[in-house]
């Protein structure tokens, strides 16, 4: 069986106080963009993920990281029709803005993600029924097992990743909580039946949708300890600007007191002197990122402060 190296792009970008991902069209569905390695063009696969991403969206991609590898034998079976076993390194990459990209490829949309994961997006109230019925349909296959032992195993994971009894919510869970519905057959890619459309999400091709999942769980973990969240935000922003944008990756409202303590407890931002002309009543002071940070710790994160 021949062996198929491919790179696969999630590139993120907020737009409206969403975050979105930029997909193409493969078999009929939407799917991340995906590619095969050219070692005779590209020296690395970070400089080849760059290239490619800058021909795709037209604007250089801010931060870039490596996220995993994708190689499970069923994942393409076009590939294993061939005699291939095709793996995909995936990338996580960040641009700034979504309103004026160049994409060479026709088909190519950037998507909601949350229209992805609805079950991710816990900001508004009107969002909770996604969640509820993904819970419930959690709670049935957690009533399906085979006996005591297992249901008892299956209800412990129920309730890590998806608080169904009284655990706290963990944004960084993502792929624990798709793999999940996954194996109970709540979602199309599953093969089984699908669940109902406000659990079940917008499929991806292949295992896209995995992989997407892994790199949201992965952005909500990097918020942290790394200061990401300042490559999806202009040169200049509000204090509030900031904390809707971390809103946003993270899919939950936070405290605003906290919020804003919290980045000048971390001295993440500095102000420029200068106010924001766009905000309704008295303009608000304009911050940019202090990149001082960088040298001074090896923790640059900001931290999730408590929900509102």
């Amino acid at each position: 069986m021949a062996v198929v190296v491919e790179l696969s792009a999630v590139i993120v970008a907020i737009h409206d106080e969403r975050p979105h991902v930029l997909t193409v069209q493969r078999d009929g569905r939407p799917a991340l963009p995906s590619g095969p390695f050219d070692p005779s063009v590209d020296r690395t696969l970070d400089r080849a993920m760059r290239r490619w991403g800058q021909e795709l969206t037209g604007v250089p991609l801010g931060f870039v990281e490596q996220l995993y590898t994708f190689g499970d034998i069923d994942r393409d079976p076009s590939a294993a029709a061939l005699g291939e076993r095709r793996l995909s390194i995936a990338y996580l990459a960040f641009v700034g803005d979504i309103t004026t990209p160049r994409v060479d490829t026709a088909s190519a949309q950037w998507l909601d993600a949350y229209e992805l994961l609805p079950w991710e997006d816990r900001r508004d109230a009107e969002r909770t029924p996604s969640l509820d019925l993904a819970r419930n349909a959690v709670g049935a296959w957690c009533d399906a097992a085979a006996g005591e032992h297992e249901r008892v195993a299956r209800v412990e994971r129920a309730d890590v990743c998806w608080s169904t009894a009284g655990a706290p919510w963990d944004p960084v869970r993502s792929l624990e909580r798709y793999e999940l519905l996954f194996e109970a057959g709540f979602v199309e890619e599953a093969g089984g039946h699908a669940g109902p459309p406000a659990v079940g999400g917008i499929a991806l091709a292949l295992d896209h949708r995995r992989i997407f999942a892994s790199a949201l769980g992965r952005v909500r973990g990097k918020l942290t300890y790394r200061p990401v969240v300042f490559e999806l935000l202009p040169p200049t922003f509000t204090l509030s600007a900031l904390q809707r944008v971390v809103e946003a990756l993270v899919g939950v409202r936070l405290h605003k007191q906290n919020f804003r303590r919290l980045v000048e407890s971390a001295r993440l931002v500095e102000g420029t002197g200068m106010r924001s002309q766009t905000t309704a009543g008295r303009p608000a002071e304009l911050f940019r990122f202090r990149r001082e940070v960088l040298r001074e710790r090896p923790t640059r994160g900001m931290g999730l402060p408590g929900r509102r």
